[in-house]
């Protein structure tokens, strides 16, 4: 079982805040590399594009970045951070990286795939309904060929991104407070704050505010941990979150987004609580789709606590 294999190995506190920290040193300073040396090179020629950095740190084009080029230079870094993680899992807790996907001790891709699809359609609804109901809101942004590479580079690397983050939250860390609490829903809980918490620097937060956007966040965590608590792994959750990713990647972009893609259309005005309410309402739709193709026993999802 997900949870309960995790009992078989080492779970002191040290070792989880040694795999964060590496996890995270790894990604922001080896996966951070290639983007420091290209900031330097363009800021040692020009010293005025700081200034300009300062108000926007993941707009690239001030740096004369193609904005594909500067969405893989996002990316790397969440690469190296999913390789460092896979690489120390077995020495600093005597388990194999497996664990932290499922409880069948495989990748179920068919859920992944299937979590993916849904997700994608839901999400495409929504955009319809939005433009139709506000075309005003929404210009056609980019029909050019660089949605292309747009397209593979959303459809193949972004995935990664979702995938760190995952692994990390959805994974390990819910293991890992499952172990010490002995109970799935203070796991649950944690998590997802500490999910939501991850993102206080993102551009949305300066943009709508600390206590405007965090919810958003947070319900997202809250959302992917429940699938993991009923789907005993982190498959669905995966596929959910990697479709979120790449569908606004390529369909959507706006000023304060973190992911500045160049992407079909472009967003004028946003509504935080707005969607924050479509937020809610396309994640219980999603979770009575998952319930109604694999039929999870709630009786048994819903015991609290877990013994080794």
């Amino acid at each position: 079982m997900f949870f309960e294999s995790v009992f078989t190995g080492k779970n002191h506190f040290w070792r989880y805040l040694v795999m964060f920290l590496a996890a995270f040193l790894a990604a922001n300073t080896i996966g951070g590399i290639p983007l420091i040396v290209i900031i330097t090179l363009k800021t040692t020629r020009d010293p005025s594009i700081l200034g300009k950095a300062a108000d926007s740190i993941t707009d690239f084009s001030i740096y004369g970045l193609d904005p594909n080029f500067s969405l893989i230079l996002l990316i790397i870094p969440f690469i190296i951070g999913l390789l460092t993680f896979y690489l120390l899992i077995k020495p600093l807790n005597g388990r194999s990286f497996l664990t932290v996907i499922s409880g069948s001790g495989t990748v179920r891709w068919g859920r992944f795939f299937y979590s993916v699809l849904i997700w994608a359609v839901l999400m495409g609804i929504y955009l319809f309904i939005s433009v139709k109901a506000d075309p005003g809101n929404f210009t056609i942004n980019n029909v050019s060929g660089s949605l292309i590479p747009l397209a593979l580079i959303a459809i193949f690397l972004v995935p990664f991104q979702t995938a760190f983050e995952e692994v990390l939250f959805r994974g390990y860390l819910m293991q890992g407070v499952t172990v010490w609490s002995r109970n799935k829903w203070v796991a649950l809980i944690t998590t997802s704050v500490l999910f939501g918490l991850m993102h206080s620097f993102n551009p949305e937060i300066k943009e709508f505010g600390f206590f405007t956007m965090i919810p958003q966040y947070i319900t997202f965590g809250f959302v992917f941990g429940l699938l993991v608590i009923f789907d005993n792994g982190i498959e669905l959750a995966m596929g959910a979150h990697a479709a979120n990713n790449t569908f606004l990647s390529f369909f959507v972009t706006q000023k304060s987004s973190t992911l500045q893609t160049p992407a079909i259309f472009e967003q004028h005005n946003v509504y935080p609580w707005s969607e924050y309410l479509a937020l809610v309402i396309v994640s219980v739709i999603f979770i009575l789709i998952l319930q109604n193709r694999y039929k999870w026993n709630l009786r048994t999802v819903f015991r609290l606590n877990i013994s080794s």
